[in-house]
């Protein structure tokens, strides 16, 4: 893996480790308050930035442009502050709810970038595409 996959794939271990440590403490210390943080850590944390991960994998050459690593950066930064500003608000300070809404809206721009990178990369011809099998063999016989 390089670039903006490595990044991701980094990324969503490191959400995972965290979101599953706050699982361990909720379990330890029978306060579930805090279980939207530990399931947004999880889904948008953990299994987003590894579809991340395996997208750029998967598709070279979208991997190493400008708007990939824009991707990454708006994802990891907006994703990060989203979780620690809900953590804080669930924990009782509401006044941070704005903040926790503009980390949210963020978020969504990232995907929206993703959407804008990744759609057209998955539905580009693949080379030699459009050429019929009888085309493609001498006799005109399909193998």
């Amino acid at each position: 893996m390089q670039g903006v996959a490595r990044n991701f794939f980094t990324l969503a271990v490191i959400y995972a480790l965290c979101g599953m440590a706050l699982g361990l403490y909720m379990a330890g210390s029978h306060d579930h308050t805090q279980m939207p943080t530990h399931a947004h850590t999880m889904v948008a944390g953990w299994l987003m930035s590894m579809v991340f991960a395996f997208f750029y994998h998967q598709f070279p050459a979208v991997r190493d442009t400008t708007l990939a690593k824009v991707h990454f950066w708006l994802t990891a930064a907006t994703g990060i502050g989203l979780l620690v500003s809900l953590y804080m608000m669930l924990g009782g300070n509401e006044a941070i709810e704005p903040v926790v809404a503009m980390f949210s809206f963020g978020f969504y721009a990232a995907l929206l970038l993703f959407a804008v990178i990744a759609l057209p990369a998955v539905w580009r011809p693949a080379a030699g595409a459009g050429v019929s099998p009888v085309a493609k063999s001498p006799a005109g016989h399909l193998s």
